[in-house]
Order: structure tokens, then sequence, then C-alpha cells
């Protein structure tokens, strides 16, 4: 089908563009009126439109790819009355590339690219089958349990989104997210995690990757040169700071959280609900005197609470943020109680960095808009909130049954978890007298089981304690007990 916005104007008088654009929409102009599928093609030629000049272009897009195998092409009448041709130039056309075998037409059906192999072209062999076992029980950190998203709710949501939308939502929109979704978080996070904020003093971003850019390059902007991580976190994250022009510190955690007596920079990002990996909750006496460090001395604290909706087995410990608004920047993140796929993270910035990083975030790429919209519906609907609730009922059984098998492991083979009252993984110390990080990462991918070591995530160089980090919220509902027990065998040979 043909679209009427494309080339028929005649360069003068005898003669066509050279260039033609040809698409076909959803417009119903067939007299059955049945509508074709949509295709945009550009075709070219020079000199008088005849039926071989058509022919050889609509050839030549074929052998390029530009009309795959299977799809629709336009009617005869459809095709000459938007290029302003003959319908009988078209139908020789069509006629000529069908006994070359480059179309295909049966009565009472549209013409179609036919199958058909590129001059010289053999079929592209079947991919060789990978050498290693792909990991059948994924066990690694930082994964919700994808199977359990809520599609009909998100489709119900996007569908009330779409509906209500006004056609100005579709501009390029405002560097801070959509209105409807901060207005939404805003109350949520009031609600849920005490976070103090406003509208205006949320970013929406695609990730807490993009977020956690966004912060050391503004960080680098003012000209501070410094940010301190906890030991151990992700690399990854370490990563992104230093590729955005900051030097990277390690600072020790242990059983209360960050030592805030060893910062050194400008600015710190923490995960103080639930540290990642160890699972240490930072304690009362440390928030607050971090709070004190921050006020004082103005250090800026990143606080990343990618977990903080999940905890079992104490009550809720509530936001840093919402004891100092203007000293620490609030990180969240749909990644864990959603999907990662959806790259939706925000920001709660102190007055003072909103304008620093709107700016910033001007010179990148906005956030999807119809995700956005259908996570702000999801919240405002409540269906969110019962969508957690669910999950977190899930996972705390989930990690009631490891609890218990690591319980009935050998006495000789124990490992003691640690980060066990929230959040989706659990932290094993290893024996120093028994089996290593690598030789259990190695024992484990025998048995088709992908978990993570300790090893790599450290900050400093030394003598660090081995362990292994379990997400025990990966697998899907129906594979769990499999899966554990592949688990359980590994950590018990």
């Amino acid at each position: 089908m043909i679209r009427r916005r494309l080339s028929t104007e005649r360069a003068r008088p005898g003669r066509f563009r050279r260039r033609r654009s040809i698409s076909s929409a959803a417009v119903n102009r067939e007299r059955s009126g049945s509508l074709e599928s949509g295709l945009d093609l550009h075709l070219d030629w020079s000199g008088r439109p005849d039926s071989s000049t058509l022919a050889e272009a609509l050839r030549a897009a074929i052998r390029d790819g530009r009309l795959a195998a299977g799809s629709r092409v336009p009617s005869t009448r459809t095709l000459a009355h938007d290029l302003g041709i003959a319908r009988g130039t078209v139908t020789r056309a069509y006629a000529q590339l069908g006994t070359e075998g480059f179309l295909l037409s049966r009565q009472g059906a549209p013409t179609t690219v036919a199958e058909r192999l590129r001059s010289g072209e053999r079929p592209d062999p079947p991919a060789p089958r990978p050498t290693g076992r792909a990991p059948r029980w994924d066990f690694r950190p930082g994964r919700p349990n994808l199977s359990a998203f809520p599609r009909k709710d998100w489709l119900a949501a996007s569908r009330r989104v779409l509906r209500a939308m006004p056609a100005d939502e579709l501009d390029y929109g405002d560097p801070q997210g959509p209105l409807a979704l901060r207005e939404a978080l805003t109350e949520y996070l009031r609600r849920a995690r005490a976070v103090h904020t406003t509208p205006d003093r949320l970013v929406v971003c695609n990730g807490y990757s993009e977020a956690l850019s966004l912060i050391s390059r503004v960080l680098r902007a003012r000209g501070d040169s410094s940010i301190d991580f906890e030991d151990p976190s992700l690399p990854h994250f370490r990563d992104i700071a230093a590729e955005d022009g900051m030097t990277v510190r390690g600072v020790p955690v242990d059983d209360g959280g960050i030592d805030v007596s060893a910062l050194r920079s400008p600015a710190v990002v923490v995960t103080p609900a639930h540290q990642f990996p160890l699972g240490v909750t930072m304690r009362a006496q440390r928030r607050a005197e971090l709070i004190r460090r921050a006020k004082a001395d103005g250090v800026l604290v990143v606080e990343d609470d990618y977990d903080g909706e999940f905890r079992f087995d104490r009550k809720p410990v509530g936001s840093l943020q919402g004891m100092a608004p203007d000293a620490v920047i609030y990180a969240g993140t749909a990644s864990k109680t959603l999907a990662p796929a959806l790259r939706i993270a925000w920001l709660a910035l102190p007055a003072r960095l909103v304008k620093p990083v709107r700016a910033m975030r001007t010179h990148g790429r906005f956030g999807p808009l119809f995700d956005q919209l259908a996570l702000g519906e999801l919240l405002r609907s409540g269906a969110y909130d019962q969508h957690v609730r669910r999950s977190r009922a899930v996972y705390r059984a989930r990690r009631e049954q490891l609890l218990h098998g690591l319980e009935g492991l050998r006495a000789g083979h124990r490992r003691y978890p640690a980060g066990i009252s929230a959040g989706l993984h659990l932290t094993l110390r290893l024996d120093p007298d028994g089996p290593d990080e690598q030789q259990v990462l190695a024992r484990a991918r025998a048995r088709g089981v992908e978990l993570d070591v300790l090893g790599p995530w450290w900050v400093r160089p030394g003598d660090h304690p081995a362990g292994v980090v379990i997400g025990y919220a990966a697998p899907a509902e129906h594979a769990f007990r499999p899966a554990l027990a592949a688990l359980l065998d590994t950590l018990d040979p």
C-alpha cells in the first residue's frame, strides 16, 4: 500500500524524479476492503518509467534485501496510482518478476516476494554448538525472578497510559523524566522508603549505571577528583566513575557497615540497607556518623537503595536521604522489583544539584517514555505495591529453603551465611582450609550452576576473606527446587 505523502510529482513534463519512495501502510485502498501490510521502500530509476525500468528497480530491492522474502508488495492498482504510471506498466513488471522467480502470485492472494537466494549465495551454515555447558541454574546476585514479571498489570497500565496520554507527551520530553512518573515516585518513595523529595528534585535515568555516570560527571565538572566506594563493591560501578574521570578509593566495610572514619573523598557511594555484596545493614550509629560527616564536611553521600523493598527478619530501615535530604542523593531502581531490561532508575537530588544534573542530561539520551509512564501508572494503581508484596513472600520462602539446605550440609562443609535479613542474596564465607573460590566456581559450573565469588570485588589488593555470593531470586518458581539441589550439591562435595 502506498502513502499519499510519497513522491508522485513530476520533475518536469514527461519525466519522473529519479528517486521514488513507495511505502505501504495500513490504508484501505482495495475494493475488497482488506488492509495491506506496511513496508517502506525506495526505488531508483532514471529515464522513462517503463515496465523494464520498474522491474529492475524492484529486482534490485529484492536482491539487496530491502524487500524481504515473504513480504507483500502493493497491488498493481495501488502502485500505479501512487507512482503516477499506467497500471499495465506495473502489471507487466510484476509478470516479468514472477517469471524470474522474484515474486510469487496466486489467484485470490496478494503478491509476495518469493523465497530465493541472491546470486552465488549459499545458505548460512548452522551456528556451531557451544563447546562449554551453558549455566542451567542461575544463582548470580542482582537478578529478580523474571518469570514473575507482572505482565497483565503492566499491559493494563500501558493501555491506560496510551488511552489518556496527550499528543504533546510524544515530544522530546523533559530531561528529568515525565512529570507523571516523578509525581508517582514522590508519593511512593515517601511512603515506602521514607524519602523526602518533590517531583522537581527527581531525575529519571536509563538504569543505575547512567545515574551513577551523571553523578560522577557533575562531581568532576565542579572540580572534585575522587570518590569513595565500599570495599568490597561491584567493579562495574567503580569503573563507571573511573571512566568519567574520578579516582576511586575503597573504604572498608565491617559488620556495622562502612568505616566512616576512613572516608577521604568529597563523595561516597554506599548501600546502607543491604550492603552489596556482604549483605550487612549499616548500624544506626554509623548512619548518624555518616550524616554528621556529610553536614559538617560537605561529603556528598550517594545512597544506592537497590533492593530496599525486600526485608524479612527486621523492621524496615528507612533511607539515609530521609535524615538529610540536602546532603544525600538517593538512587533507586526498578531492576530488582520488576526487571533490569526496563532500564528505569531515579535520583532524588539535593536542590543545589538538580540544575547541574539536568544540564548534564540534556547532552544524553532520554529514557523509554512509554515504559516510564507505564511504571508511573503501575505505582498509582497500587499494582506495584501488590507485586512487591507477592515477590517478598516468594523470596522469603526461597531464603528459608536455602537456609534449611545449608544447615543440612555435613558438618565439615557447612557455610555460615551473612546478609540474610533482607535483599535477594546472601554471602557465604569459605573455610580457609577448604576449597578456594576458584575451586568452588569450577565445581559449580561443572554442575550447571552459576554464582559469584568475592575475590574480584575487593577494591584494595590484599589478603581478604574468601566467599561466594548467592542470589536466590533468579530461578523460575518451577525450577527453584532442582536448582537448589544442584547448588547444595556444589557446596557439599
